[in-house]
């Protein structure tokens, strides 16, 4: 189980003030240890000279990759997002990436492709990915992609960047990877782009149906490979709220089905505010206490 955050330079405020993730005194590996793995989001920009929103790779890594290590918590590093891109279009480029953030505890690199990147890009990203993975065999290379949970028959789901990015990725030759769906924003509720829970999608029933629509649309993908994403609580759109129940759908199917893994946007977005609108810092569902939905989904993975 993985979590994504945007949390930069050691610090979230899922408490309501700054709060180390790790070290010394009161952190939120005390407090929840049973949260012992997280995504660390986003680097953009060229491999080798990423920043991490302006702040420069070398500053973010120092800050955080030592501190991660010694305190025994696994993480993923994820480069991409909605507000920006990542290219690589060489081995020697990649393994300068990886290796600024390398340590026992980097269990994964994730590329989030979301802002239309060229067919090129994608293939330079993923060739460069080909090229090096033997060199980081306990690494799992993830291509996140926005998609569709479809429930008309149609079976849409990724859109035209996502499909070009999974025919890639099972051209490459890349042998520990997975998919991993950004089961979130699907659009004005409708068939043609959820499973309907009155006049609204079904945000747990939707996800289950995107994994449903991934294996149609290329059953080479196996369900072991597939992992999934959700925005917690309210989305972009707004009538899409992934709510404490749809944590226990999603999270049973993924068990059952035996998904490669479950993460959500976003450990910072975990606390209550008093605002009802789009926040990338609280919840905005005010009823909804401090690490509500991390408890959730621990619990519903029986670690709670």
């Amino acid at each position: 189980m993985f979590w994504s955050t945007g949390y930069t330079m050691g610090t979230t405020a899922v408490n309501g003030s700054p709060t180390p993730l790790v070290g010394s005194g009161t952190t939120l590996q005390s407090t929840l240890p049973q949260l012992n793995a997280i995504t660390l989001a986003f680097a953009t920009g060229d491999c080798g000279t990423e920043n991490w929103a302006g702040v420069s790779a070398a500053a973010f890594a120092d800050a955080n990759i030592a501190g991660l290590d010694a305190a025994n918590y696994d993480y993923i590093v994820s480069a991409g997002g909605a507000a920006g891109s990542f290219t690589c279009s060489s081995a020697a480029g990649m393994r300068t990436f990886i290796d600024r953030y390398a340590s026992s505890n980097l269990i994964g690199v994730d590329f989030d492709i979301e802002r239309g990147q060229s067919e090129a890009d994608i293939r330079n990203l993923v060739t460069a990915v080909a090229a090096v993975q033997s060199s980081y065999p306990n690494l799992r290379f993830s291509f996140t992609v926005a998609t569709l949970g479809a429930s008309d028959g149609s079976y849409g789901g990724v859109n035209s960047t996502g499909d070009t990015v999974i025919k890639t990725v099972l051209a490459s030759g890349i042998r520990n990877y997975t998919i991993n769906l950004m089961v979130m924003d699907y659009g004005p509720a409708s068939a043609s782009v959820c499973v309907m829970g009155g006049s609204v999608c079904d945000m747990g029933l939707s996800a289950v149906q995107a994994v449903t629509n991934l294996r149609h649309t290329y059953p080479t993908v196996p369900l072991t490979q597939i992992e999934l994403t959700p925005m917690i609580a309210l989305n972009d759109i707004s009538d899409e709220v992934f709510t404490l129940q749809d944590i226990d759908e999603m999270t049973a199917y993924a068990v059952q089905n035996k998904l490669a893994g479950l993460h959500y946007w976003s450990l910072d977005r975990d606390v209550p505010c008093g605002q009802t609108a789009l926040s990338n810092t609280c919840n905005s569902t005010p009823p909804i206490p401090a690490l509500a939905y991390t408890k959730r989904f621990l619990t519903a993975l029986g670690r709670l």
